[in-house]
């Protein structure tokens, strides 16, 4: 028998289930907080630099497909509220191999994430304290957020809350500043500085379609996590009202917060100024007269690094924790403590953190720049599995079972079918351009691996694959 069959409503559940903790403020700002990633407060310089104002398009573009994506995850997840999400869901309507290839693949890639913002948060800590050594900002960071996951998932919860409000509040400050400046010029000796940049340069599309789609598969990478509203669904207090609320904003959250931040700054800067100068926010805020405009966005950056940490830690032990009940990986990370948290596999992911932090400090850059870009490749493939699960989902059901679903996939299967096609389209973009084509050799071999110690796993006594009936 397939490994990937066993129930996952078998023992795990008794003496120390997952926790309904999560309440709808705590899903709805992790839902904002997961688009809004260190890569907007940096800059997002190098997708400017591809597509000049026309950026914006690009983000509107992958945000509609993102929406899709979202959608497709919300109609299962309303149906059929797991901690595993898309990985079970791979597994129930794709088949055990999918389901197995889709759970290691997103709990590597929030490894090799985790590790590029524990490095963030050592690299702009190292900013106001120079002679600190990193590696005791990067340990502290793991340790910290390793410890508010440990605790309970509501802490986990109201942490991710405030992290996801100061960048919320950074963001919409800027962008209300920076209106300022454009309409009634703030920080120009009251002359309105207006929206010509967006067009004086060059034009809005300064290097064509060419650049449009050259930034696509940088503008995809920077939704990597919205996903992760999906793994609330097994420990929020109320999946079938909180999970649809979440996701149907997420397209106007994506909206204000990339476009309406892009449409500001590259009114007030020429783009092809932006990234020469550092952070385009840090500008924006010096621009309206505030002299610690530096210190204030280290500090969102830094929250919002430690944010991501935070929720690769909590989706790296969900995961974890879901194929451990599917019979996926050893029973002993299906077991949860008190507090209803899977313990032993929140350990283990820190632990492979900590080597990823070493690593990190012994492996050359380049080695470390094709590790991330199997987190790339890992994205798209996450994306993919949930909308070929959520067609298979749907065609499964009879005429009455779609008309009783509580939330539906706009325009199906059109929709599902065109934002399939467009993941298409961003792989090979990837596979047109030197620079990311590398992910394409590591992404495929690294699923060619897990799927040979898939089958290799099939032949492991049977008591590795039960599921854990105890708490720890």
């Amino acid at each position: 028998m397939p490994v990937g069959n066993h129930s996952a409503h078998g023992q795990a559940n008794e003496g120390g289930p997952l926790k309904r903790e999560l309440g709808e403020r705590h899903i709805r700002l992790m839902a904002l907080g997961a688009c809004i990633g260190v890569g907007l407060f940096l800059g997002s310089a190098k997708a400017i630099e591809m597509a000049g104002p026309a950026i914006m398009l690009s983000y509107i573009i992958g945000g509609l497909a993102i929406l899709v994506i979202m959608r497709a995850l919300g109609e299962m997840a309303v149906h059929n509220p797991v901690a595993g999400s898309f990985s079970r869901y791979a597994q129930d309507y794709l088949g055990p191999l999918a389901g197995f290839l889709t759970g290691w693949n997103y709990w590597f890639l929030w490894l090799v994430t985790c590790v590029a913002e524990i490095t963030a948060v050592a690299i702009y800590m190292g900013i106001w304290f120079p002679d600190v050594p990193r590696w005791i900002w990067a340990l502290a960071a793991l340790g910290s957020m390793g410890a508010v996951n440990l605790v309970a998932v509501k802490a986990f919860g109201e942490f991710e809350f405030w992290f996801a409000l100061i960048k919320i509040v950074t963001i919409i400050a800027m962008v209300l500043g920076g209106i300022g400046v454009i309409a009634f010029g703030f920080g120009n000796d009251g002359v309105a500085l207006g929206i010509s940049n967006l067009w004086s340069n060059g034009g809005f599309m300064p290097n064509g379609v060419t650049g449009v789609l050259m930034s696509l598969q940088m503008v995809m990478f920077a939704y990597l996590g919205v996903e992760m509203i999906g793994l609330t669904a097994g420990e929020a207090r109320n999946p079938q009202k909180t999970i649809p609320q979440a996701i149907g904003s997420v397209f106007w959250r994506i909206l204000l917060f990339y476009v309406g931040a892009l449409f500001v700054i590259l009114s007030i800067y020429p783009w092809n100024e932006i990234g020469s100068q550092g952070s385009p926010f840090v500008m924006t805020f010096e621009r309206l007269g505030i002299k610690t405009a530096a210190g204030i966005i280290n500090f969102v950056v830094i929250t919002a690094a430690l944010s991501s940490c935070n929720g690769g830690i909590f989706s790296t032990g969900r995961m974890l924790y879901s194929l451990a009940q599917n019979g996926q990986a050893p029973a002993a990370f299906a077991r949860t403590s008190k507090n209803g948290v899977p313990r032993n596999a929140l350990l283990l992911s820190i632990g492979a953190l900590l080597l990823g932090v070493l690593a990190n400090y012994l492996v050359p850059e380049k080695v470390f720049v094709w590790v991330t870009s199997i987190a790339t490749f890992g994205a798209i493939w996450t994306w993919v599995m949930i909308l070929l699960a959520q067609l298979k989902f749907r065609a499964g059901l009879t005429t009455a079972e779609r008309k009783a679903l509580k939330y539906r996939m706009w325009l199906w299967p059109l929709s599902s079918y065109l934002a399939l096609g467009f993941l298409v389209l961003v792989v090979g973009l990837m596979a047109y351009f030197e620079d990311t084509r590398v992910a394409l050799y590591i992404g495929p071999a690294f699923l060619v691996l897990l799927t040979v110690l898939y089958y290799a796993f099939r032949l492991a006594p049977k008591e590795v694959q039960g599921v854990a009936s105890t708490a720890s």
